[in-house]
């Protein structure tokens, strides 16, 4: 009846101006071990009182049950934020990570209440992002790079592992990036390198969820640069580089040296000569200032005149003279 279908219309209408607006835009993010669910306010109201949310979960089958902290470890039930973090630190470790969940969302103010916003249900192992290795320690070796790694975040050895891929090129640009990997080992060799030589690398981590096949890929870490060192060979060859090196240096040191000597031999004794000394009278009386100089002088030289040599005076008769002759 034409009259019946427009009073459902008005209280229809009725219904929805009773109820409020329900959040918006919610997203849920899953990053390593984070699950957080965040939203946007509804459309304001005339009022003062502050909207506050309420937010529920179920798994694959059962009941809605809200989050609490006896459920899963934090309060998400008439809250004022536009945020509940799952995994809060050290408050809880959130959804199991191999089930199946859903959640819904939903505004209060008062008496009243907005419609339920459910999302996509998600599965952890399925759809999380993963981030780069935590730790990534690199040592240097002959001719090799031995990578270290930590995975993104723990996880049960029973249910998924990590597999890494390393991602490197000798300083970027010189040759085409190079790939090795997926590795199950912490431990990656990079071998048959080139000594002395910088390489670049970065390292992902995949998450492999064992039960299903299924492999998420992860986010690169940062670009990191190493310079390997060289083998045996190589630096005997450095050492007897260097050796011949520091030999002809010196050899044409001492070839310049020689060549100055010969042609600027004059300046070179110049320089180099003896100063003069003092006499050995003057430096007595500058010793001893109240002496005479003149007469300390004239006691020297008086000294050196009262030696005497002896003086001999042989004569021969004349007749021992002819014989002599």
């Amino acid at each position: 009846h034409p009259v019946l279908q427009v009073w459902r219309h008005l209280l229809k209408m009725c219904d929805s101006l009773s109820q409020l607006a329900a959040p918006r835009h919610p997203k849920i993010r899953l990053y390593n071990l984070e699950q957080v669910l965040s939203w946007e306010s509804p459309f304001p109201v005339n009022d003062t009182r502050p909207v506050v949310y309420s937010v529920q979960y179920k798994y694959i089958v059962g009941e809605w049950h809200d989050v609490t902290v006896k459920s899963i470890g934090v309060n998400c039930t008439q809250i004022t934020a536009t945020e509940c973090d799952f995994t809060a630190a050290g408050l809880s470790k959130g959804f199991l990570l191999r089930f199946n969940v859903t959640l819904r969302l939903r505004a209060e103010l008062g008496e009243l209440v907005s419609a339920w916003v459910t999302m996509p249900w998600f599965l952890h192992y399925r759809n999380v992002t993963v981030g780069p290795p935590k730790h990534i320690m690199v040592t240097p070796r002959e001719g090799t790079l031995v990578i270290a790694v930590s995975p993104p975040f723990e996880v049960d050895t029973s249910e998924a592992t990590f597999l890494y891929t390393v991602h490197y090129e000798e300083k970027p640009g010189m040759q085409q990036a190079r790939v090795k990997g997926p590795l199950q080992s912490n431990f990656i060799l990079l071998d048959n390198l080139k000594p002395f030589r910088i390489y670049c690398l970065q390292v992902e981590a995949q998450l492999f969820w064992n039960t299903q096949r299924i492999i998420r890929p992860g986010q690169l870490s940062n670009t990191s640069c190493y310079e390997t060192t060289a083998d045996a060979y190589a630096k005997q060859q450095q050492v007897i580089g260097i050796s011949v090196g520091t030999l002809l240096s010196l050899l044409l040191l001492a070839g310049a040296c020689f060549f100055l000597v010969l042609k600027y031999g004059s300046v070179v004794k110049y320089l180099f000569r003896t100063p003069p000394s003092i006499p050995a009278q003057i430096e007595e009386y500058l010793k001893d200032p109240v002496q005479p100089i003149l007469e300390a002088l004239d006691k020297d030289i008086s000294q050196k005149d009262d030696t005497w040599n002896s003086v001999s005076i042989i004569s021969f008769p004349e007749k021992e003279r002819e014989d002599v002759l």
